[in-house]
């Protein structure tokens, strides 16, 4: 894929992008390090800077494996539906590699069901060990599983098999590391504090942007068909070792105090069953959560997952272009969810959800239009767009899932409901909106699908009450 055939306007662009890309990439890491020193302000003066670091990276470390691992099957589903789902018809092959993925995304309801209900009645924190082991087991076996080639229709079913494994163990890790880093946030900073959780979910994906480039721009096609793509998930258990040190040490932490649902003492007043009590008593608070969701996810997945495949497969961009374009809007990503949190602790949740819904209602269309105008540069631009309304709702409706739900079953609560939302319909995005174009034939068909949820979010706010400057329930 770098062979010196490539046209020179095609060379130029690439490196204008690995620039931006670069340079995206210092931006964040300086724009995060001024937003952890001065807009968490209070929070991090009360508390010693050793221990705010280490409970930051002990309730994101999860999430980056997590969303590494999902979007790296989303990068190279190209690849994995050819290996695994192979047909005379590419885009068949691409809607099966698709399915593979939607399925692990179905078991999370199940999963987030199971995880919350123990951290409800064990603790959050053993919840999230178990979770990051359970991960990272399924991730190592998929690099090393078996193509249709070599073992028949086995391969596709273990891939399926090991993507709800996946799926059953991802269900609880983002939600119980949200309400974890929620319930530690002091008053004024829970929106800030709590949006690290899918920082670190958005800096997963960017980990498997890299290693996409990285791979895409260095191996041919072939070497890719053959073997680049199992690198990556090889190596992501590493994240999990990283992971499973940083939350052991968490446990040992001295000063900690009296874990939120972990204190045996509180045990007599915690309930035995938080699902019969959550369905009970705050199931329409269930359901503002997925209808909120429903938008939070399928923005997310078509935005940066389906949209490299869509880059290449449809706008017929070099590949290692399209990561490249991805990588940057990425970084600036990085940098609109934590400034759209802080904005939510000042201003309130619901003026942040409805901005970011308003961009992503208002800009699908208009931005697809620009995503399929096959112009490196107008790609970016319709990316950004959707990528800065994304990112204004995620950094806002974290906490805000976390502020809606009482505390005896918050965690059951906000898996159950987050994970239907994401599950059903953020992790079938890209099944859907494959499907829709062929299908249909219109390739900005995705844009209708996506200003469909975001109008669901902005009808489900005016249900939704402010809840900024509350304690939590």
């Amino acid at each position: 894929m770098t062979g010196g055939g490539r046209p020179a306007s095609a060379r130029r662009a690439r490196a204008k992008l690995r620039f931006m890309v670069k340079a995206g990439a210092a931006r964040q890491a300086s724009g995060a390090a001024f937003l952890v020193d001065h807009m968490l302000g209070d929070w991090v003066m009360a508390h010693k800077p050793a221990t705010n670091r280490r409970l930051i990276m002990a309730g994101i470390i999860g999430n980056v494996m997590e969303w590494y691992d999902f979007a790296v099957y989303g990068y190279f589903a190209i690849v994995i539906g050819k290996l695994f789902f192979p047909s005379d018809d590419p885009s068949v092959s691409l809607i099966a590699a698709y399915g593979a993925f939607a399925a692990g995304f179905l078991a999370r309801p199940i999963g987030g069901l199971l995880l919350g209900r123990l951290g409800d009645l064990i603790g959050r924190r053993h919840v999230l060990i178990v979770s990051i082991l359970c991960m990272a087991l399924p991730t190592f076996l998929m690099g090393a599983l078996p193509t249709q080639a070599e073992i028949g229709i086995m391969a596709p079913l273990l891939l399926v098999l090991l993507r709800i494994i996946q799926g059953l163990s991802v269900g609880g890790e983002f939600t119980s590391s949200s309400v974890f880093l929620a319930e530690r946030a002091q008053a004024g900073q829970r929106g800030l504090l709590t949006s690290w959780s899918i920082w670190g979910a958005v800096l997963g994906i960017l980990l498997g942007s890299l290693v996409g480039t990285l791979l895409t721009g260095t191996l041919d096609d072939q070497q890719i068909l053959r073997w680049g793509w199992r690198v990556p998930f090889l190596i992501g258990p590493l994240l999990a070792l990283l992971g499973l040190i940083l939350r052991r040490g968490l446990l040992d932490e001295p000063g900690q105090g009296v874990e939120p649902g972990d204190s045996a003492a509180q045990g007599a007043a915690r309930p035995k069953a938080p699902l019969v009590s959550l369905l009970t008593e705050n199931f329409p608070d269930v359901l503002r959560i997925v209808c909120l969701n429903i938008a939070n996810g399928v923005g997310f997945y078509l935005v940066f997952v389906y949209s490299v495949s869509y880059m290449k497969g449809i706008d017929k961009l070099d590949g290692s272009l399209a990561f490249e374009i991805n990588s940057f809007n990425m970084a600036l990503l990085l940098l609109v969810l934590p400034a759209g949190a802080w904005l939510s602790d000042r201003w309130g949740r619901k003026p942040l959800l409805a901005a970011g819904l308003l961009i992503l209602a208002v800009g699908a269309l208009p931005a697809f239009i620009l995503i399929h105008s096959q112009d490196w540069r107008a790609v970016t631009l319709g990316q950004f767009i959707l990528a800065s309304g994304v990112g204004l709702l995620a950094g806002s409706v974290c906490v805000t899932n976390v502020e809606m739900l009482p505390r005896h079953n918050r965690c059951t609560g906000v898996a159950l409901s987050y994970n239907l939302a994401v599950g059903v319909f953020g992790g079938t995005a890209p099944l859907m909106a494959a499907w829709m174009i062929t299908a249909g034939g219109n390739p900005i068909a995705p844009g209708y699908y996506l200003l469909a949820v975001a109008l669901l979010g902005l009808a489900t706010l005016f249900f939704v009450k402010e809840s900024a400057h509350r304690p939590l329930p």
